[in-house]
């Protein structure tokens, strides 16, 4: 004889386990659900601001500081050298590809490829000596002179390599929006932290004398970053950041002579927009 509560049992777990499989089969969990163990790569490109920097220049007959010196970047706009393969590396660039260790942090590496160009023809003050001293249209009254191309030209521009490890955080914020399918369209929140070298190649005319034209690790850098994940369709994405931080050159080839050098220091702040894929392996 059949157990009524007995019967009453399997019925309930059979029925159970009927409406569970069922709603795994209509509810899938979501690809963008979680992140661990993913892969990510991205390339965009960047615009930079940079604070006033005093530079110090030293060689075996000089020993000048400029200060507050002005400097800019060197954008190319909308160029189809960003995507040429064999030119993609002249423009302002930023490259990173990360892996993520658990669902919010990743970690990755990098490089932000920015231009440094001072300003020519700037007046600013100066100390220290240097040869034919009086012929580079100086005031002696305020101690200032100017930047003219007799003088001095000055930019990282191949370039001002920032080469960088970082650690960064990412928050599903879709819901604020009430978007309903992240599969589709996902908005994710990012921060993160960096730290990395200086490998430029500096670009310098200094007292007429012949330029260096090799790259050189010349000092660090240290950065934070927020911005914006827009994927698409699970796999793709694109990547808005706003990224700020301090650089300390102390080693900067200025010459052919490697008794020339200069060093500086000074903040940068970039506006970088990247395009990008999300995987697991």
């Amino acid at each position: 004889m059949r157990h009524p509560f007995l019967m009453a049992v399997l019925t309930f777990c059979v029925f159970s386990q009927y409406t569970f499989s069922q709603e795994i089969a209509e509810n899938p969990e979501k690809y963008t659900a979680h992140n661990k163990g993913k892969f990510y790569i991205f390339w965009g490109g960047n615009r930079e601001s940079f604070s006033k920097s005093d530079i110090r220049f030293k060689g075996a007959d000089y020993d000048f500081t400029l200060y507050d010196v002005k400097a800019h970047d060197k954008p190319k706009g909308y160029h189809i050298d960003y995507f040429n393969p064999a030119r993609m590396t002249i423009p302002q660039t930023n490259f990173r590809i990360g892996y993520f260790i658990n669902d919010h942090y990743n970690i990755s590496i990098g490089f932000d490829h920015m231009k440094y160009v001072v300003y020519n023809d700037q007046r600013v003050n100066y100390s220290g000596y240097y040869p034919n001293a009086g012929t580079y249209n100086e005031d002696p009254n305020n101690g200032s002179l100017t930047l003219d191309k007799d003088f001095l030209l000055f930019e990282h521009t191949d370039g001002l390599n920032y080469v960088n490890t970082e650690i960064s955080r990412v928050d599903d914020i879709s819901n604020w929006f009430g978007l309903p399918n992240t599969d589709k369209f996902q908005l994710n929140l990012t921060e993160g932290l960096g730290a990395g070298i200086l490998y430029p190649k500096t670009n310098s005319t200094l007292l007429g004398k012949e330029r260096n034209d090799e790259f050189h690790i010349a000092g660090y850098g240290v950065s934070a970053k927020a911005g914006l994940n827009f994927t698409f369709f699970k796999y793709f994405f694109i990547q808005t950041e706003l990224k700020g931080g301090y650089i300390e050159m102390n080693d900067i080839r200025t010459t052919k002579s490697s008794a020339d050098s200069a060093e500086q220091n000074f903040w940068f702040f970039q506006r970088i927009i990247t395009v990008g894929g999300i995987f697991r392996l």
